[in-house]
């Protein structure tokens, strides 16, 4: 692109995230303080911080571009992603905080008294964590090769090697410090330069989003093919492209329809898709409604911040803040994805939707100096979401693999053990490039909906449910979402029915895994705790009970 200010951005970023970090490490001692930041802190500190490491990859890049190759279909993601806090708030942040828990995995030994349920749940949230951390450092590889024309596993290196000292040298009480400011840095970087892209549209004569024959190329374009791909034109011609080719467009000339599902014509781009006379379309929407919802409270990255506040009350204001907070983020990538299918019509053919963020502003202002300065912001926010969102993952997973693998429960072991968090998902990220960021995160929130949902909802308010039964519902509710995840990314490409329920499972695997936990907890209810009384009152009295 050559705009000389977007390294300098990145740097800065990266240099004042390693800042903040190294002054955490001045006040992180304990296991506790690694932990769970010694479960102090304050409801605001720990929104942001919240706010900071939820808005990932997925969120900041790949919801625009969603938007822009789909349309109103996927606004169901940030509507699910920001609703799934509500679920959070009701069911299970003040009960989890008082279950005195520091992981998912400590929960099910309180809850139950069960070590192998706890194993299990060991198992899960490490799949989770590095399901989720991969796409993170694909979405770094991608903006830096985007903005900065540097080689793919810069951007994806760059952010594990950041991301994993600073976990490993601060754990839980530096990266609080370091997400909260990212959380508004990440506003600011799509706010501002929204302001400027709407004014510029309006100054533009307000072009329309959907003209009826479908977006067209307000430029001369070259297109350079980076993925095979079957492109038909208007005059009914279909030619066959493959990585390398180069294709020209003169201003005016009308986006050719890809095959693939990308949404050209201005009906196909503004209503729900039916995806044919079955319902296939209406059961994908409601899965993805259902995964975003009740994902979220099954997302370890996003339960362990909630052992940090000092009491449920608090645990129950940090949620409120937080729906706020994520609430209006959310306005800001439906405006890129919008602008994207007005300025930057080519990701459509190029497949690179998810970059459509970082090069809106340049598209749309032109290469001099405003245009250039924004795009370096956007640039350094993108950069600031794979990091606060890595850290928060990273900490979730070494925090699990510390007390539960190696079961030391030290700083020695925390360290050690992030550091194995971390290389595995950058392994995994060199090798996979060509995933949608916002569809590989539906996928972990379709597995976390579908083992850790029911397991703390039905624990927290069901004394019913035994250890049996926790573990048959992961396993099976649990496993057929892993299933479909392996499936989707690894498998042969299905059509039809298939291919709508592997790649939104949750609308199955969900019933599944509360059908096979109550029915079996019932036939096994010879095994519940015998403290099982005391536990549900310490998880539903208030502290100042003092019980």
């Amino acid at each position: 692109m050559g705009n000389g200010y977007v390294v300098p951005a990145i740097v800065v970023v990266t240099l004042v995230t390693v800042g903040i970090g190294f002054y955490g490490l001045r006040l992180a001692r304990t296991t506790s303080d690694f932990l769970v930041a010694s479960r102090a802190v304050s409801p605001t500190w720990n929104a942001a911080a919240i706010g900071g490491e939820y808005l990932s990859a997925a969120s900041f890049l790949g919801v625009a571009g969603l938007i822009l190759k789909y349309g109103v279909d996927v606004l169901w993601y940030p509507v699910g992603f920001a609703a799934g806090y509500l679920a959070l708030l009701l069911f299970v942040a003040a009960p989890l905080r008082r279950s005195g828990a520091f992981t998912l995995p400590d929960f099910c030994e309180v809850r139950l008294g069960s070590r192998r349920l706890r194993k299990l749940a060991t198992v899960f949230v490490i799949f989770i964590g590095w399901l989720y951390l991969v796409p993170q450092l694909q979405g770094a590889g991608l903006t830096m090769a985007t903005v900065a024309g540097s080689p793919y596993p810069v951007g994806a290196l760059l952010v594990a090697v950041v991301v994993t000292t600073n976990v490993a040298l601060g754990g839980m009480r530096a990266i609080t410090f370091v997400q909260a400011f990212q959380y508004w840095l990440k506003l600011t970087a799509l706010a501002v330069p929204a302001i400027f892209l709407a004014l510029q549209w309006q100054a533009d004569a307000r072009p329309a989003v959907t003209p009826p024959d479908g977006p067209a190329f307000r430029t001369a374009t070259t297109v350079v093919v980076e993925h095979r791909a079957t492109l038909t034109f208007p005059d009914g011609d279909v030619r066959e492209v493959r990585p390398g080719d180069r294709v020209e467009f003169a201003a005016g000339d009308p986006v050719p329809e890809v095959a693939g599902g990308t949404a050209t014509g201005a009906a196909d781009w503004l209503l729900p898709d039916t995806a044919g006379d079955d319902d296939r379309g209406l059961f994908a929407t409601y899965s993805l409604i259902l995964a975003t919802f009740l994902g979220t409270m099954g997302l370890p990255h996003v339960l362990v911040r909630f052992y940090t506040n000092p009491d449920g009350a608090a645990a129950r204001r940090t949620t409120l803040v937080v729906l706020a907070l994520v609430g209006v983020f959310y306005l800001l990538p439906t405006i890129y994805g919008v602008l994207g299918r007005i300025y930057t019509p080519q990701l459509l053919v190029t497949g690179q939707t998810d970059a459509v963020v970082v090069l809106l502003p340049g598209a749309v202002l032109g290469g001099g100096p405003t245009g250039r300065l924004l795009a370096a912001l956007v640039a350094a926010g993108a950069f600031a979401a794979f990091l606060s969102t890595s850290s928060g993952l990273l900490t979730s997973v070494a925090g699990v693999i510390s007390t539960d693998v190696f079961g030391r429960g030290s700083v020695r072991g925390f360290r050690l053990a992030t550091v194995i968090a971390g290389g595995v998902p950058a392994v995994l990220a060199l090798n996979v490039s060509g995933l949608d960021v916002s569809q590989v995160v539906g996928l972990a929130f379709a597995v976390a909906a579908s083992s850790f949902c029911p397991l703390l909802v039905l624990g927290i308010w069901w004394r019913g449910l035994t250890d049996l039964g926790a573990a048959a519902g992961v396993l099976v509710g649990g496993g057929a979402a892993v299933g479909a995840v392996l499936l989707t990314v690894l498998g042969p490409p299905l059509s039809g029915w298939p291919a709508t329920l592997t790649t939104q499972p949750a609308a199955w695997t969900v019933p599944l895994a509360f059908t096979v936990m109550v029915a079996v907890s019932m036939a096994t209810r010879r095994r519940l705790p015998a403290d099982v009384g005391v536990t549900m009152l310490r998880l539903h009295a208030p502290e100042t009970l003092r019980l």
